[in-house]
């Protein structure tokens, strides 16, 4: 299966991710979301490194995630804040909830784990439907140029006991018609030299054009489209930008 988060895949995120670590999003969507009074939804939460910090900051926010091995960080960090998180397992496909939200918030690139064209936007409309009218989706996106680099990278961390966690990313597959890459990712626990655990994992991603993304928010319903680079509203995304962020509306 495809983009698991296994243990060791879950591990390495949350030690290289840590909760509160910021790419620019968090101070931005905290100050975006400032106004909401009404819930907010994180898909994809993971292991809460932005949904822990827009619960210290009071924003009534939920969040799920398909993977157990996530959520168990999230919970984690939640309870050692004494901060109570709303947090189910759900997909991007199939998430139901019984009240609407004045936001969604997919930070940091999380909407690309989803590769097929139709899949992608019935989400949108899923999104749609979960939103309050006045409503606001936003969402992250990386653009071509970091689906594009170099291959074979080996990253490391180590561990608080001293063991080492290790990465080879090797991309395997480029389609640019449907514009998606498959890499695959080796994860290696290794203690006092000896290998103790290990798994290999297919990840895989979609990029978007920025008028692509937009036409297909509009195609879902949403209106008042604004793309943004580098977290910096209303500013047109550039060619070395390293994220641009959308943001709609559902009017009604």
């Amino acid at each position: 299966m495809n983009n698991r988060y296994g243990t060791l895949a879950s591990w390495v995120y949350n030690l290289d991710k840590p909760v509160g670590r910021s790419f620019g999003d968090i101070e931005y969507y905290r100050e975006r979301l400032s106004g909401c009074v009404e819930p907010v939804l994180e898909p994809a939460v993971g292991n809460g490194r932005f949904f822990v910090p827009m619960l210290e900051a009071g924003i009534d926010i939920r969040g799920f995630d398909p993977s157990d091995e996530m959520l168990c960080y999230c919970r984690a960090a939640c309870a050692a804040r004494s901060l109570e998180g709303d947090l189910s397992r759900q997909t991007f496909e199939s998430f139901s909830y019984g009240t609407t939200f004045a936001a969604i918030v997919v930070p940091l690139g999380s909407f690309q784990l989803l590769t097929g064209l139709d899949q992608a936007k019935a989400v949108l409309k899923r999104f749609y439907d979960h939103l309050a009218p006045n409503g606001r989706l936003m969402i992250d996106l990386d653009p071509i140029g970091g689906f594009l680099g170099a291959s074979g990278n080996i990253r490391s961390w180590t561990t608080e006991d001293g063991d080492l966690l290790t990465l080879t990313d090797n991309r395997v597959e480029t389609d640019f018609i449907a514009q998606t890459t498959v890499s695959q990712l080796r994860y290696e626990h290794w203690r006092h030299t000896k290998l103790v655990d290990s798994e290999l994992e297919l990840f895989s991603l979609r990029w978007w054009g920025v008028n692509e993304f937009a036409m297909s928010l509009r195609e879902a319903g949403f209106t008042d489209v604004v793309a943004s680079g580098n977290y910096q509203y209303g500013r047109a995304p550039q060619k070395d930008d390293e994220t641009i962020s959308f943001e709609a509306s559902r009017l009604a």
